[in-house]
């Protein structure tokens, strides 16, 4: 009897021989009495809980100072009405639960859109409503009212290895339906700066923009990720795509269906990546594992016990690789839920418990910090996430901060010349005279702003 794989071998090679040799002919059902290969019977039944989402959103254009003046408006005879222009986007979706409605997609597909529609397989056009949105894990669900949804099923994203043939489906560019296929290249990938908590699926099964939000399924036709992003350094694809694991999607999706947002606690630790020369100076064989760098007094993590040079080897019996390990680790679990931390304290190998507490959010009414400020709220940054400062929060429209030009996410760096990183700091600085001048990071640039 012939060994199952060179019999597969050889069906395969015969059917390449075939179709070099015999261009005019059809191709073949079956070679040696056996099917051909195929991935079509999965897909039948797969394809049709990928949707497209496309959105509609009305964005109101910045005005020139003139237009605000109430004279000159008159006097040209221009309508006392905010300039809007629409933009539209287009993205894929999975239906996950077909009796409730629920697709799951990338927040970035539908952030800010004031028009959700989704478009089934069969040529179904339906509205959809917004349940909740997660931008730090760029994971976003939609409800849809119709009847005969096919969903699909979830696997276990944690069973997954390097070598698993996988099989993108999503819409791109709105021209219908397109499967790629390939295998994972690599799982956990962190540090991209892509998203808030990220530990990718990496895949060379080419995703391009439009499967954003779409489906990577198994050979078994079953949800192991959300294609999210591609890495294309010359705007095109390249072989290497992102998608967010089932597990860390579905986690994030069932905490918003119940309530409509994240509610993220905190430990209260800072960590870092145990590299090869931090654990020859800790005396340590392993080279896995998050270095404790820093611990909040009052925090869960000081109640515990934590302190700082512990190495973190595992968080609720799953495996420590690096730092992105305990944050994505941590920023799933809710508030008051219990949390075993399995750490090296000098030598000795300890589990530790604590409960993850509600985060203590700063912030004030910008005109009791200075009266240029009025109008604003402001609020601090977490320094665990990378970024120090005073943000914007809310700003009015009509205030004189707004016309001299600050904007809501902008981030105070510096005023009147001195670093400030907690409200306490901007306060200081802000006594030294009637003017404010500040240090702004607004995206990726900085810029000074004098408020008089």
């Amino acid at each position: 009897m012939q060994h199952p794989r060179k019999s597969r071998h050889a069906l395969l090679l015969a059917a390449l021989l075939l179709a070099a040799n015999g261009s005019h002919a059809a191709w073949p059902l079956a070679v040696d009495g056996q099917p051909l290969p195929s991935l079509a019977p999965m897909l039948k039944k797969t394809t049709p809980a990928v949707v497209n989402i496309s959105t509609r959103t009305q964005i109101q254009e910045a005005e020139h100072p003139l237009m605000r003046d109430p004279f000159f408006r008159h006097f040209f005879d221009i309508p006392n009405q905010p300039r809007r222009r629409e933009t539209s986007s287009l993205g894929s979706g999975v239906i996950v639960d077909a009796r409730k409605g629920l697709v799951v997609t990338n927040n970035h597909v539908i952030d800010k859109a004031d028009e959700i529609m989704v478009t089934l397989t069969d040529g179904r056009k339906l509205n959809a409503k917004l349940v909740g949105a997660d931008p730090e894990s760029d994971i976003a669900v939609v409800r849809v009212e119709s009847a005969n949804l096919t969903d699909i099923p979830l696997a276990d994203s944690d069973q997954l290895q390097v070598g698993d043939f996988v099989v993108a489906v999503g819409n791109p560019f709105g021209l219908g339906q397109t499967v790629t296929s390939g295998i994972i290249s690599a799982l956990g990938r962190s540090g991209l700066g892509i998203e808030g908590y990220e530990d990718f699926i990496q895949t060379d099964a080419s995703i391009n923009p439009g499967n954003s939000g779409g489906a990577l399924v198994n050979l078994r036709g079953e949800l192991i990720g959300i294609n999210t992003a591609i890495l294309a350094p010359n705007g095109g694809n390249v072989g290497i795509g992102f998608a967010i694991p089932t597990n860390m999607a579905n986690r994030i999706m069932q905490t918003l269906v119940e309530h409509g947002e994240i509610r993220r606690g905190v430990l209260g630790v800072t960590v870092q990546d145990l590299t090869h020369e931090l654990a020859q100076a800790f005396g340590l064989s392993q080279t896995q594992g998050a270095v404790v760098t820093g611990v909040q007094p009052g925090s869960p993590a000081a109640k515990a016990g934590l302190e700082a040079g512990d190495i973190v080897l595992a968080i609720n019996d799953k495996k420590v690789r690096n730092s992105a390990d305990v944050r994505n680790t941590v920023g799933l679990l809710g508030v008051n839920e219990k949390v075993d931390i399995q750490v090296l304290h000098k030598g000795d190998t300890e589990t530790l418990s604590a409960r993850i507490a509600e985060p203590v959010v700063l912030q004030e009414d910008g005109k009791k910090i200075h009266p240029k400020l009025a109008g604003t709220l402001l609020r601090e940054l977490d320094p665990g996430k990378g970024t120090e400062g005073i943000q914007v929060e809310k700003i009015h429209t009509a205030s004189a901060a707004f016309q001299g030009g600050l904007r809501p996410g902008d981030i105070i760096v510096m005023a009147n010349r001195q670093p400030v990183r907690t409200l306490a700091d901007l306060r200081a600085a802000a006594r030294n005279g009637q003017e404010l001048l500040l240090n702004i990071q607004r995206a990726d640039g900085g810029f000074f702003l004098l408020l008089r």
